[in-house]
């Protein structure tokens, strides 16, 4: 199988993180002085109890529970527009990831939960990390030189074992196209299949034929 790469590959390590008892304005001072959207909160273990984000500090500036200014009968809402710390305007329980999701579970994870990012923690529960949004979609941001490396080298090298030259590789915007033979006819699908897999791809066009019995 190809190397894929997790969670752990892509996670920043080094989180600025929160106490609950951390006040409003440090909280507001820590997200402006780091330029993030959310910092996790911990307690005394190192574990993520919740995550502030920079809507919940717009709720809390602007007194309503709706950070566009709208107003909400929504209690909890109103709570976090009156909170003074950190515990208090924090979005409790936590999602969190693992450092061996692989990306595209991740992925899932960000848009079935409705958030940008989430903390990521060992088998203890411990914060080890953070994965955003923007992390995950750096990912798919490869450059065609290293698709196509890929492609040759572990695809076609490492996994199929076949002879330099004998397929060539060429790609552009992410769209691999390949020319040349293989063994077998059933070989096709296969090769096409993973290089499908491989990251940053975005199509996979074959002009491939089986060698002469």
């Amino acid at each position: 199988m190809l190397n894929r790469r997790t969670i752990g590959d892509v996670m920043t390590e080094e989180v600025i993180t929160l106490r609950a008892d951390t006040p409003f304005h440090e909280v507001a001072a820590l997200l402006d002085a780091n330029d993030i959207g959310a910092a996790p909160v911990i307690d005394d273990d190192g574990a993520p109890i919740g995550v502030v984000s920079a809507s919940d500090v717009l709720r809390h500036e602007t007194g309503l529970p709706d950070a566009l200014g709208q107003d909400g009968d929504d209690e909890h809402a109103w709570g976090k527009a009156r909170a003074q710390t950190a515990g208090a305007l924090m979005s409790s329980p936590v999602f969190t990831a693992r450092a061996d999701w692989t990306i595209p579970r991740a992925a899932r994870e960000l848009r079935t939960r409705h958030v940008k990012q989430l903390p990521v923690v060992d088998h203890n529960g411990l914060l080890t990390g953070i994965v955003s949004r923007s992390d995950l979609m750096n990912t798919f941001i490869r450059s065609d030189d290293e698709i196509r490396d890929e492609v040759e080298q572990d695809v076609l090298g490492r996994i199929l074992g076949m002879a330099e030259g004998t397929v060539t590789v060429e790609v552009e915007d992410g769209a691999v196209l390949l020319r040349g033979q293989v063994t077998q006819p059933r070989l096709v699908a296969v090769v096409v299949g993973l290089c499908q897999g491989v990251e940053g791809v975005v199509a996979v066009e074959a002009h491939l034929r089986a060698a002469p019995a």
